[in-house]
């Protein structure tokens, strides 16, 4: 489990694809700190270290994470947001999230707003129902609210502290986006359905 809130960005330092594709992520966190097996979430998706080094540790991503996701974009020197699993006692400063993705959102809008930046995402038809104004969701791994939602349409406002601790600065329309609905927002849902 996780929390959204991102604690490094790291860098896709070498891609190859053997089977399952293996990426090798640098990283600013402690590695020695780091145990195989752990999970990493990288830019929203739990993965699992399976080597590690003094500044660098390398996932295996299997062919379904790749096609559900938008680490098939991924590049050499390609930034991208991590966050460790949570530990008992530490602070949730986000909401709950897993890092299990559900599907791709598509960056639509920005625009400036003061020194923050709105941006205007559209979800897939089936996920936009459990998006709702001041709810939350996880895009790239980074816990958000929603502002406002207008049919498959929501919009997020991004501080400059997140565009700088995270890779929103670089954001651009057009950018495929990994979206992890809200875990609460999906069991009301089944509640209701089950009623």
């Amino acid at each position: 489990m996780f929390t959204g809130i991102v604690t490094d960005m790291g860098e896709v330092r070498s891609l190859e694809q053997a089977g399952d594709l293996t990426a090798r992520i640098g990283t600013g966190y402690d590695t020695s700190g780091i145990e195989i097996g752990a999970s990493i979430a990288c830019d929203g998706v739990c993965l699992t270290v399976i080597d590690l080094g003094p500044d660098w540790f390398d996932v295996q991503i299997s062919a379904e994470t790749v096609s559900k996701t938008n680490l098939d974009a991924w590049t050499e020197g390609r930034r991208i947001n991590l966050e460790r699993a949570l530990k008992v006692g530490d602070e949730l400063g986000g909401h709950i999230v897993s890092g299990h993705v559900d599907g791709l959102a598509e960056v639509v809008a920005m625009r400036d707003e003061g020194d923050s930046t709105r941006v205007t995402l559209r979800a897939p038809e089936a996920l936009a129902k459990f998006i709702a104004p001041k709810g939350s969701v996880a895009l790239n791994g980074t816990s958000l609210t929603v502002n406002e939602v207008e049919g498959r349409d929501f919009g997020i406002n991004f501080i400059p502290h997140t565009k700088e601790v995270t890779t929103w600065g670089g954001v651009k329309v057009g950018d495929r986006i990994n979206l992890e609905i809200d875990t609460l927002a999906r069991y009301v849902a089944r509640l209701a359905e089950m009623s």
